[in-house]
């Protein structure tokens, strides 16, 4: 009986050029001269580093700019709160999504069901 999978996962190697690529630029940059900005790699997750909200914000943008050339789907991205560290400078958790959540699973089979057509959907 044929099959298929659904599969959600992101391009890891290609995460990771475009973290290194936004590191690099955030170092040229002339409005990050002087200033704590960086993106720092784990496993499935990146941190993000800035001394203000502002400059939190442009890390962001280079980052899903870098992301985007790459074709890496910024969906992927889940971004935690921001957090302060150590005066003004504030850190903000980037996890990279794998797989499909249980709920969005079980829509997925239900969607499959009530098309009605010949099909069995299993998790």
């Amino acid at each position: 009986m044929p099959s298929f999978d659904v599969v959600s996962e992101a391009n890891m190697i290609e995460v990771k050029n475009a973290i290194e690529q936004s590191n690099k630029e955030i170092a040229t940059r002339f409005d990050f001269k002087g200033s704590d900005a960086r993106v720092e790699q784990k496993d499935c997750e990146r941190t993000l580093f800035a001394d203000d909200d502002f400059k939190l914000g442009q890390v962001k943008d280079v980052v899903l700019s870098k992301l985007a050339k790459r074709n890496v789907d910024v969906r992927f991205l889940d971004y935690g709160k921001i957090e302060k560290i150590g005066g003004d400078k504030l850190k903000q958790v980037v996890e990279i999504k794998k797989g499909v959540t249980g709920d969005l699973a079980k829509k997925i089979g239900r969607i499959i069901k009530d098309s009605k057509i010949k099909v069995q959907a299993s998790i």
